[in-house]
């Protein structure tokens, strides 16, 4: 089986808990950034790798910027899908798109783990935005991961996305 391209949508489906909503019933906003959170770490680890021996090799992924819309408000106990892709990557940047989408709990059974178009993704969307980051090294300065992970740089490298697009 080959590596699915983090250029495709991952999806990941969590329910919403009651400690994740507000006084009104809704997810509290700031929530939002968290499931994008979930949704990059999940990408990652789908891909066969995962933060934790990213960060052993000596790179580090800060977010520098977060961007996120508001649609239609996700509910306690809703089941809820996080989509995340990666739009953007270069040498010493990445950039991933986010989605929250509310979906039925049986269709959370099914839902499979990458899909290649935006009209192929489930549910209703509740949330988009997504984050921006620099890789950097333990001392905070700009870092090129093809030098220490190269196995990462090959799933990065958009090339290797058209190619599996196109075949």
């Amino acid at each position: 089986m080959s590596t699915p391209s983090l250029f495709n949508w991952h999806l990941h489906s969590i329910r919403v808990r009651y400690q994740e909503t507000d006084r009104m019933g809704v997810v509290f906003h700031a929530n939002y950034a968290t499931w994008f959170e979930i949704g990059r770490t999940e990408l990652i680890r789908a891909a066969g790798l995962t933060y934790a021996a990213i960060e052993e090799r000596g790179l580090l992924l800060p977010v520098v910027e977060l961007r996120c819309r508001y649609i239609q408000p996700a509910r306690y106990d809703d089941t809820v899908v996080i989509c995340t892709r990666v739009a953007e990557s270069s040498s010493v940047r990445i950039a991933f798109d986010s989605q929250v989408r509310r979906i039925a709990e049986p269709e959370a059974m099914r839902l499979p783990s990458f899909v290649a178009s935006d009209a192929d993704l489930p549910g209703e969307l509740l949330a988009e935005g997504g984050t921006r980051h620099v890789w950097v090294n333990s001392q905070w300065r700009p870092v090129r991961p093809d030098k220490l992970l190269p196995d990462l740089s090959r799933l990065l490298a958009p090339e290797r996305a058209n190619r599996e697009e196109e075949a």
